[in-house]
């Protein structure tokens, strides 16, 4: 899952970034409203972390309404040190789904992200579910029948995107926007080595259930 972070502050940036990067996201950061918005325009995320007061020609509620506006449907967490009843209203009126006061909890940061994940209709409930296999984005764990599967971070991102687009062709391309952050050097043959790790841990050890993990030649890949 990709995570774009808008926040001036740069120290409070880079330790957001550092946590969420072990958690196995994969995240871009920029630090005013103007470079925000053309990042939040111009690529796809899954969840959007915005300062409130931001550097630039607007605020974090001008660019959340500016990102609406364009088409931007990602869900976006509005992360900020106003934390009156006036500021959150006027923070989730400008298109922010959720609003988190500085000083915060770190895990409970996470958890408002990993909330916001779920709330897309194919993802209803905590568990990620495509036939036997299930993935919890809540504690990292994989389970293929009653087998758990141990996943590096790369192939467990790389498994909950699939895993949150069960039965739809997706591309190399839709890969390498979801699953590594901008500054990453990604060739397609990279996506092919990693969709080769991942099928030999959730398809080659179970060779009497359903292959789930199949290339669609000139396409890309669809699991289901």
């Amino acid at each position: 899952m990709r995570i774009l972070v808008v926040e001036d502050e740069v120290k409070i940036a880079r330790a957001i970034q550092r946590g969420l990067e072990l958690k196995g996201y994969a995240v871009d950061v920029v630090h005013d409203a103007d470079t925000g918005l053309s990042y939040a325009v111009d690529a796809d995320y899954d969840v959007i972390i915005l300062d409130r007061m931001l550097p630039g020609s607007f605020d974090g509620v001008g660019l959340a309404e500016q990102a609406r506006k364009a088409g931007q449907k990602a869900p976006i967490l509005m992360l900020t040190a106003r934390g009156s009843v006036a500021d959150k209203v006027s923070g989730l009126n400008s298109g922010a789904d959720d609003y988190l006061v500085k000083p915060f909890s770190f895990q409970e940061l996470v958890a408002r992200i990993q909330a916001l994940l779920r709330r897309p209709p194919a993802t209803s409930g905590p568990k990620l579910i495509c036939d036997d296999l299930e993935l919890d984005p809540s504690n990292y764990q994989v389970i293929r029948g009653n087998t758990p599967i141990a996943l590096s971070q790369k192939e467990f991102s790389l498994l909950d995107y699939f895993m949150r687009n069960v039965g739809r062709v997706v591309t190399k391309d839709m890969i390498i926007n979801h699953v590594w952050n901008e500054d990453s050097l990604i060739l397609p043959n990279t996506v092919e080595v990693y969709v080769g790790y991942l099928r030999a841990k959730i398809d080659r050890p179970f060779p009497k259930s359903k292959q789930l993990l199949q290339t669609k030649r000139g396409f890309g890949y669809v699991l289901g």
